[in-house]
């Protein structure tokens, strides 16, 4: 896990990227949270892309059996379930309204936007609207930051502590750009 400012992201992480979107990456920032086998969970996303659309979601999950484990519990109803908590808790509603600034003091790190000023992503900070945007954050700004996040990965049958990757280590096996350019 961690916040800004992220180290320079290397070609075998846009790779890994690559491979786990079947695409690749856009604005990539940095990697914000990591497989215990070095590959990326989470990346953060430039709040506005290359080709100059807005992106309220800087810390997006892109692991794909992390996505597919958000992708079930939200078929399972499970954001709903989230919500009414969050609807009769005014503490978790709290916590909730502090995990969206922290995201946002962290997505300001790399430029205001102002199609997309105060907006965070999955809800926040009253709404439960995606899991997949909820967890990223969660597993980049460590427990207790986002608890709807929390909660997410605490019901999911993926865990950050195992590895389920493709080809494991394959972000950390590569020479970095680096160590290349040397």
């Amino acid at each position: 896990m961690t916040t800004p400012p992220f180290a320079p992201v290397e070609d075998a992480d846009l790779e890994v990227l690559r491979e786990q979107l079947g695409r690749p990456a856009r604005g990539v920032v940095g990697i914000a949270a990591r497989c215990v086998c070095g590959n990326p969970t989470v990346v953060a996303t430039a709040p506005r892309l290359p080709d100059g659309t807005p992106f309220p979601t800087f810390y997006y999950l892109t692991h794909p059996a992390a996505t597919a484990a958000m992708s079930s519990l939200e078929a399972d109803h499970v954001m709903r379930e989230l919500g009414e908590l969050l609807d009769a808790d005014p503490e978790l509603q709290s916590a909730y309204a502090q995990a969206h600034e922290a995201y946002l003091r962290d997505r300001a790190h790399y430029g205001d936007v102002a199609e997309i000023d105060g907006i965070s992503a999955g809800g926040m900070p009253t709404r439960v609207k995606c899991l997949h945007a909820l967890a990223g954050h969660a597993l980049a700004a460590g427990p207790g930051v986002n608890p709807i996040g929390d909660l997410a990965l605490e019901r999911s049958t993926w865990s950050p502590a195992r590895c389920v990757c493709a080809t494991p280590g394959s972000a950390l096996a590569a020479p970095t750009s680096r160590e290349a350019a040397g």
